[in-house]
């Protein structure tokens, strides 16, 4: 098959990569995990993307981070433990199947690879970055609609008290801050630590790997 550029718009017209995301959601679902479909993933794509803009790479390593971001959850589909080695497997697959480039395939499968914190290291750009916009998509939203109040777990309760939350990359600073705002009658500030201490220790290498100090900033308090 003859090799080129595949575009983001092109994956995100794809139906097989749409049926694996569509698909992935409804197993996390089951499983009692916040939302993991087609909101989260378009987030992740272009915050990577806008990261990658602000800090001045090409465009096309700018449009492989969108695809990066859009196809880095579909590992769901097969099973949330290792769900990031199964995604860069079957995105493997599917980019080969639609002829990109090696090289340009090794970018987005690495990245893919390395976004979950159990196993994650900033190897790239494009995996600094696909990090960073993963683990700061915290909000209200993405718990689920239909589940009562007194069913939430801790990652439930944690993410319905983010009234509001946005990343933000100065240059000149040189810093990418995360800043939430908790309603604290919902979820005290040391749940959001319980549960994404990790995430966050995770957000600091990834930053690094980009020249960045990250900051995490709690109702106007910088906690990290």
């Amino acid at each position: 098959m003859e090799k080129r550029k595949i575009t983001f718009e092109e994956i995100k017209k794809n139906e097989e990569i749409k049926t694996y995301i569509g698909k992935a959601d409804e197993t996390m679902e089951a499983m009692g995990f916040t939302e993991h479909s087609f909101a989260h993933v378009t987030k992740a794509a272009a915050q990577a993307a806008e990261i990658l803009t602000v800090m001045e790479y090409p465009e096309r390593t700018i449009e492989l981070a969108r695809i990066a971001g859009y196809m880095h959850d579909i590992g769901n589909v097969i099973n949330r433990q290792d769900h990031a080695q199964s995604g860069a497997i079957m995105s493997f697959r599917i980019l080969s199947n639609l002829g990109m480039e090696a090289d340009e395939i090794s970018a987005i499968v690495t990245a893919i690879g390395h976004h979950d914190e159990g196993t994650a290291i900033p190897v790239n750009a494009i995996a600094a970055a696909l990090i960073l916009a993963d683990k700061s998509d915290v909000r209200e939203s993405r718990v689920r609609a239909k589940r009562a109040g007194s069913d939430y777990d801790i990652h439930d309760r944690v993410n319905h008290a983010v009234k509001k939350s946005g990343l933000i990359l100065d240059k000149e600073r040189k810093t990418i801050s995360l800043h939430l705002e908790i309603d604290t009658e919902q979820s005290a500030v040391m749940d959001y630590f319980e549960i994404f201490l990790g995430r966050m220790k995770l957000c600091r290498k990834a930053a690094d790997f980009l020249g960045l100090r990250f900051e995490l900033v709690l109702n106007d308090v910088c906690m990290l």
